[in-house]
């Protein structure tokens, strides 16, 4: 295959020591094409699986419409995420016909390494389409998860049972991190709403996994926006043993963030602003934390200069260092980590978006964020690209 590689600069401006930017530099690589397998994916998502020889396992699938998937797939590597082996479908993880022409799929997959039972935990939810168009988007979904054994056997995909009476409509992990606590349960964030209301909530759920079967043990508080769809796509990290964040995708230009002591119990919701109080603009896509021992960063789209017509400013994907006692983005760590190409055309679609994306830690040295750019208007081709984040110095936190 081919890659291209380029490196974005440092930031020119002198930074003072409580607000540090830790990032040294940015490396981006274009991993696949979409002539290289006559496909776009989507939803590229790695986790690192520790070893004598630590290997990325990523997953992803194809798409040809918005929101139309295809076959959850995986592949690994063994070099950093430098060269990776042909994807190769999950098993279980494709459409199944449900008479009448419908079809169940799954979609929006996110892969995490269980320290204590050394399985890798994929996440993900179900999805329906008719005449191969999305269908009832809201109605009986619910989150899956399939489990890869130490020795590489993929399990069947399970369904998470959650029997609660606000979630008779949909309740979905989809595209969420998640904690997994010491003890090996899991803080694991949710949307959640019941049928007939067209907003949705976010709470997270505690549950347990043995390695085969995970069990929801207790939920969270209810947090709620009660504007068009609702709060929507959360993610959660652990800052210290009790410090919890949650950042949440929302849909009045705004993105949204909590802190919570026990992951549970979580403050009210505060939109994303600079330190000054200036709030960002962002447009119903998702954002996710980069974690380093000594910082806390958050990775998100939002309104710019040369990007107004771009759907939903999805393009570039940047990054920034977060202000954790004032709850703020520090403007001056701000940096561009996916570059924007194109400026959306006369419809918005016409440009190479980001927004569906996933962070990891790979070692005390580098995080990466992968990212599948589609293009729209020109038939969701498409490209895999590796974001490589060489930190300043060492992540305590790296396996």
């Amino acid at each position: 295959m081919n890659r291209r590689h380029f490196t974005l600069g440092l930031l020119a401006a002198p930074l003072g020591a409580a607000s540090a930017d830790l990032v040294e530099r940015i490396e981006t690589t274009t991993l696949i094409r979409y002539a290289d397998y006559g496909k776009g994916w989507f939803s590229p998502r790695a986790c690192v699986i520790p070893g004598a020889r630590p290997k990325l396992l990523m997953t992803m699938q194809q798409i040809t419409g918005s929101d139309v998937f295809y076959h959850v797939h995986w592949l690994e590597s063994e070099d950093g995420g430098r060269t990776w082996s042909k994807p190769q479908p999950m098993p279980g993880m494709g459409r199944r016909q449900m008479g009448d022409g419908l079809e169940e799929g799954y979609c929006d997959t996110v892969p995490e390494y269980h320290p204590r039972t050394g399985t890798v935990l994929a996440m993900a939810h179900n999805v329906y389409y008719k005449d191969n168009v999305l269908t009832m988007p809201w109605e009986r979904r619910w989150p899956v998860y399939a489990v890869r054994t130490p020795q590489g056997e993929w399990l069947p995909p399970k369904k998470l049972e959650w029997d609660d009476p606000d979630a008779t409509g949909m309740y979905s992990a989809n595209c969420s991190q998640r904690v997994t606590l010491d003890d090996g349960t899991l803080i694991v964030p949710v949307t959640y709403g019941p049928l007939g209301r067209p907003d949705h909530s976010v709470t997270s759920l505690h549950c347990s996994f043995d390695g085969e079967h995970m069990k929801v043990l207790e939920r969270g508080s209810e947090l709620r926006l009660p504007v068009k769809r609702g709060l929507l796509e959360p993610s959660v990290t652990r800052r210290t043993k009790n410090r919890f964040w949650m950042t949440i995708r929302a849909e009045d230009n705004r993105g949204y963030f909590t802190t919570s002591k026990d992951g549970l119990h979580w403050d009210r919701i505060r939109p994303w602003t600079w330190q000054d109080g200036t709030p960002l603009d962002m447009s119903t896509t998702q954002q996710h934390w980069v974690l380093h021992s000594d910082a806390l960063y958050l990775s998100y789209t939002r309104k710019a200069p040369g990007n107004e017509r771009v759907v939903r400013w999805r393009t570039p994907l940047w990054m920034a260092r977060v202000d954790e006692e004032k709850g703020a983005l520090i403007r001056e760590t701000e940096r561009v980590v996916l570059p924007q190409r194109g400026d959306g055309g006369e419809k918005g679609y016409d440009a190479w978006l980001s927004g569906n994306f996933n962070t990891t830690m790979l070692n005390a040295r580098e995080s990466i964020i992968t990212d599948a750019q589609t293009n729209p208007a020109r038939g969701y081709t498409g490209e895999v690209l590796l974001a490589r984040i060489h930190w300043k110095q060492p992540n305590r936190l790296a396996p």
